[in-house]
């Protein structure tokens, strides 16, 4: 590894303190959202997030584009919302000069570092299809012209889970490729007595920017060429293989309560996932308990379970702990 990439890591842990200590002007708690966004962006992984309305999820998510110095944008998914309204359109121009008539680009919403995309499944499959080509290929593309996305780019979806009438829910490959999938749960009682007296407007005006775009994506990099040990990957290979019921060696009960397991880029994400949580940590080498504490947001939504367990009330979270416990 390089001086480089080592002084970036050996300051990226004050570099996280940072970052905690102005957004925690603006929200308070939800710590483990925090740090799971945290791996999230500079492991260059999307995520899909559920909770109920009301709990901050866009405050939160343009707070920290604004303490990250990046730009923002919300895109309010409906049922009319089409593919252009997302990426862009041709509109006809004409030029001053010569009166001649051109066909002129004009970008949309995607063209952000961080893109909030608002309940993402009440939207058509054709419109989720076009944020999630740009996810994947940080390319957008329109008429005969191919535009890149700037970089860092970060896609926080958010689904409702109480209403579902009249959604459109995301198809188990497109779920595939959000990195995470992450829960917003209520805040504790003195937690909420705090956010009742905390005037956001006024804390936010008081944030100050940590980072750049450019050191964003240098984090990235130098978090990349952090060396994994063979038996963290044997690890986080083995525990994506246990979520498949067509493995012979599964578990009986993955067998049972499970349909469909996860793919090889769960395998992925787990070790650089696993890779950024401990240079956050402050360590220059993750261990199998890294793999351990994102495996569940890395893993829970990319396993499809059976009646059997919808019958017996059981969830993917649920399976992805008894999987852990019995190669613990």
């Amino acid at each position: 590894m390089s001086e480089n990439n080592l002084e970036i890591l050996e300051n990226i842990t004050d570099v996280k303190r940072k970052i905690l200590s102005e957004i925690n002007k603006v929200i308070i708690g939800q710590e483990k959202i925090l740090d799971q966004f945290l791996i999230a962006l500079f492991s260059n992984g999307h995520c899909l997030l559920e909770g109920v309305p009301g709990l901050a999820k866009t405050l939160l998510i343009s707070s920290m584009a604004q303490v990250l110095n990046m730009k923002f944008n919300r895109i309010q998914f409906t049922p009319d919302l089409m593919p252009s309204d997302i990426t862009g359109t041709d509109i006809l121009a004409e030029d001053k000069t010569d009166g001649k008539r051109y066909f002129e680009y004009i970008k949309g919403p995607i063209f952000a570092n961080i893109v909030l995309a608002d309940e993402i499944n009440r939207t058509p499959p054709k419109t989720q299809a076009a944020l999630l080509q740009a996810m994947q290929e940080y390319q957008v593309t329109a008429g005969n012209s191919t535009y890149d996305l700037d970089m860092p780019f970060l896609v926080l979806a958010t689904q409702n889970p109480i209403e579902q009438e009249g959604t459109y829910p995301l198809p188990e490959a497109q779920l595939d490729r959000f990195m995470f999938y992450m829960n917003i749960d209520y805040p504790s009682y003195e937690e909420e007595k705090q956010i009742v007296l905390l005037n956001s407007d006024t804390a936010r005006s008081e944030i100050k920017s940590i980072l750049s775009a450019v050191e964003i994506v240098n984090i990235q990099k130098a978090i990349q060429k952090i060396p994994v040990s063979d038996h963290v990957v044997d690890f986080a290979v083995k525990l994506v293989r246990s979520t498949r019921p067509q493995q012979p060696d599964a578990p009986d009960f993955v067998k049972k309560w499970v349909n469909w397991g996860a793919g090889p880029r769960a395998s992925q994400y787990l070790v650089y996932a696993a890779r950024t949580r401990a240079a956050l940590d402050g360590r220059l080498t993750p261990s199998e308990e890294d793999v351990k504490q994102i495996a569940e947001i890395v893993l829970q939504h990319r396993i499809i379970v059976s009646f059997a367990a919808e019958a017996e009330g059981l969830t993917s979270r649920e399976i992805v702990e008894k999987i852990i416990a019995i190669l613990s």
